[in-house]
């Protein structure tokens, strides 16, 4: 047996080991990697249709996270300074992912670094991993577009928006050089991959709200670029007027979509299990 094969087979011993606390709420580093890779691996089992359907619901969901940007800068526009509206928009913001998250559906930048575990255990393999985020990111972006679509349709027949709304916030997430939204979408993917993290950490449903509450409106007040929210603003944007340019659209999206996966799956996934394994084999 090689010295790897060694090490890996101590790593797998240590968190067979770890069983939840009696003693205290609080899980320790063990416990919420253990559930993170058990989480990931049923993933990893489930059917690809099943994977895309999940991934295609989360797309829809996330959408009534812009519906309701579009509301309220609708509502403000004209009474409140527009810098200070997009700030104030960080208060909605959440409802979407706590939709998509408490519903268990799957989101490409939530389940970034959790899908990445099983290949830092040896669990799963790389080409496994790029596969199946594949399958996730086409979901999220289909649904987010059938949802952009829905909304520019609806929200001037409902009057609770306009399409110069959706312009303004499509033109306020690209306005930024290349650079900038690479390492704001990391900043972004990091984020969300301790979302993931310390929502597994929690064992109440009113935690969990919380944590997520508070994580995503951090995101939304820093204006950091998620790449799935992005989609329908940007794509919104896109279909409702000519603000935004196929370019604009595809320029986002690509680097938006690099810089979350690296900010979840380095920052979180190789951090957060490299902490354990120096614990377990120094």
């Amino acid at each position: 047996m090689t010295k790897q094969e060694q090490e890996q087979r101590k790593i797998d011993s240590e968190l067979d080991k770890t069983k939840p606390s009696e003693i205290t709420s609080k899980k320790s580093h063990g416990e919420i990697l253990k559930e993170q890779i058990c989480e990931a691996q049923e993933v990893y089992k489930k059917n690809p249709l099943s994977i895309l359907s999940s991934s295609f619901t989360a797309g829809l969901e996330i959408g009534f996270t812009f519906l309701l940007l579009c509301c309220l800068f609708f509502f403000l526009e004209g009474k409140v300074a527009e810098d200070t509206i997009f700030k104030m928009l960080s208060v909605v913001y959440p409802v979407g992912f706590i939709l998509v998250i408490l519903g268990q559906s799957i989101l490409f930048t939530e389940q970034t670094s959790l899908l990445t575990l099983p290949v830092l255990n040896r669990k799963q393999g790389i080409g496994q991993l790029l596969r199946l985020w594949g399958l996730v990111i086409a979901g999220n972006l289909l649904g987010g577009w059938a949802m952009a679509g829905i909304l520019v349709w609806i929200g001037p027949k409902l009057n609770i928006f306009t399409l110069d709304v959706v312009g303004k916030i499509a033109e306020h997430v690209t306005d930024y050089s290349g650079e900038v939204i690479f390492v704001s979408a990391i900043l972004a993917g990091w984020l969300m991959g301790l979302l993931s993290w310390v929502v597994t950490s929690s064992k109440e449903t009113i935690s969990r709200i919380f944590i997520i509450y508070m994580i995503t409106a951090i995101l939304a007040f820093a204006g950091l670029h998620h790449s799935i929210v992005g989609n329908v603003e940007v794509f919104a944007g896109l279909i409702s007027g000519p603000e935004i340019s196929w370019m604009d659209y595809l320029k986002f999206q690509s680097i938006a979509l690099v810089g979350n996966a690296l900010g979840g799956a380095v920052f979180v996934a190789l951090l957060k299990y490299r902490a354990f394994v120096t614990n377990v084999t120094s």
